[in-house]
C-alpha cells in the first residue's frame, strides 16, 4: 500500500456530507442488486481501467470495494492522477455494519397527518440503504398508515408497538430491486386530480391526498379548472390588461387560498375562520403550508388554459411554478394513473 494513500474508517465515512464528495463503488453490478448503495457512482472493478478517466474530479473522491483491498489500489492510482482520493477502510462490508449499528431516530410526536407521513418519507429518502429508522408518533392513524406506506413503497416494517399512547415503528430502508418490487412500480400508480371546486374544505382534502401520494413516491398532477383556478391566484394585485367582463369576474371571485369559503356552514366567512383556528390549535398544517409542501415535493399544478381564457385569468396572476395545459394534459396524466379524482 502506498504510504501516501488517504484512509477513512467506515464509522467516519457514513458521517460525511455526501453532497460535498463523490463516492465510487467498485463492486460489480450483481452485488449492487442485492446490496445497493444509492449515494455512490458505480465503476465496476472489472472495467475500471476503461472508465477511470470518467470519475469526476470536482470533489474529493471516496472509494470502496467489497472489503477494502481493491479500492486501496485504485485510490493510489487516482492520487497519482491528481485526484483528492480517499480509501474507505473495510469496504462496503464495514460500511454496511456501521449503517446497521446506527439507526436514525425520528421524533414525530404531535405531528399530524399528512405532515407525519411526509416527514417519514423525507427521512427515509436521506438515509442509507438498509439503515433503520425508529419513528415515535402520537397520531392514532399512524399504525395503519405506516404499514400501508411501507408495503406500497417497498420499505420494510420491522416492528410496530404502542406504549403509553406513543406508537413506535422501526423501518428498514429497502432499495433492492426484486422482481415483486419491479412489478409493483411498473403498474400505473400516478395520481391525477381534477380540482373543480374552490371550497376551502374540499381544497384542504385535495392537498392532503396529494401530499400523501407524493410521500409514497407517486407522481401527482393536480389540474385546476373553472372555480378551482381561484385557488392558484396570487393574493396581491397584479397589473394586467382586462376587459369589463374579465374585471367583473376578477372582482367577484376569491383571490387565493385565504379567501376560500366552506361548502357548508360558512356563516359569512366565520365557518372558514373557525376551521382554520381548529387546525391551528390541533397543530394541523394550514392550507397554505399544504400547498407549499405539495410543490416542494414535486406535485405538478396545472391551470386549465381554456378556463383561464373564459374567466379572464392571466398567467401572471397565478402562483409561481403553475403550468398551463388543456384537456390532453389532463387525460394524458390520467392514462398514467390508477386513480383520477374529481373534486
Amino acid at each position: 500500500m502506498n504510504n501516501n494513500t488517504k484512509q477513512i474508517s467506515a464509522k467516519d465515512f457514513i458521517k460525511l456530507n455526501f453532497k460535498e464528495i463523490n463516492v465510487v463503488d467498485l463492486r460489480e453490478k450483481d452485488e449492487l442488486l442485492v446490496r445497493p448503495f444509492s449515494q455512490a457512482l458505480n465503476f465496476p472493478f472489472s472495467s475500471i481501467w476503461e472508465n477511470i478517466d470518467d470519475i469526476p474530479k470536482d470533489k474529493p473522491v471516496y472509494v470502496f470495494c467489497h472489503s477494502g483491498e481493491l479500492s486501496t489500489e485504485i485510490v493510489s492510482i487516482l492520487t497519482e492522477r491528481g485526484y483528492d482520493a480517499v480509501n474507505v477502510e473495510g469496504g462496503y462490508s464495514a460500511v454496511s455494519q456501521e449503517i446497521v449499528k446506527n439507526p436514525v431516530e425520528l421524533d414525530a410526536k404531535n405531528v399530524r397527518c399528512p405532515s407525519l407521513i411526509i416527514k417519514v418519507a423525507d427521512t427515509v429518502k436521506n438515509v442509507f440503504d438498509r439503515q433503520h429508522i425508529i419513528v415515535e408518533a402520537t397520531e392514532s392513524s399512524f399504525a395503519s398508515d405506516i404499514a400501508v406506506w411501507c408495503e406500497r413503497t417497498g420499505n420494510k416494517l420491522i416492528s410496530i408497538e404502542t406504549k403509553n399512547d406513543i406508537i413506535c415503528a422501526e423501518i428498514e430502508k429497502n432499495s433492492v430491486k426484486t422482481e415483486n418490487k419491479n412489478k409493483m412500480f411498473s403498474e400505473r400508480n400516478d395520481k391525477n386530480f381534477l380540482v373543480f371546486s374552490c371550497d376551502l374544505d374540499k381544497t384542504i382534502a385535495a392537498f392532503i391526498m396529494a401530499n400523501g401520494a407524493a410521500a409514497m413516491g407517486r407522481k401527482v398532477t393536480m389540474f385546476f379548472t373553472f372555480w378551482g383556478l381561484n385557488i392558484l391566484r396570487k393574493e396581491e394585485y397584479v397589473p394586467v390588461e382586462k376587459n369589463f367582463i374579465e374585471k367583473m369576474f376578477s372582482f367577484l371571485m376569491p383571490k387565493g387560498t385565504k379567501k376560500l369559503k366552506l361548502s357548508r356552514l360558512n356563516m359569512c366567512g366565520m365557518g372558514a375562520k373557525i376551521i382554520r383556528k381548529i387546525m391551528q390549535d390541533k397543530e394541523i398544517k394550514s392550507l397554505e403550508d399544504l400547498v407549499h409542501d405539495a410543490v416542494s415535493h414535486g406535485v405538478k399544478l396545472v391551470a386549465c388554459q381554456m378556463t383561464m381564457d373564459v374567466m379572464g385569468i392571466k398567467k401572471e396572476e397565478l402562483l409561481d411554478g403553475v403550468e398551463t395545459g388543456g384537456v390532453a394534459t389532463f387525460l394524458g396524466a390520467g392514462e398514467k394513473s390508477d386513480m383520477s379524482l374529481f373534486i
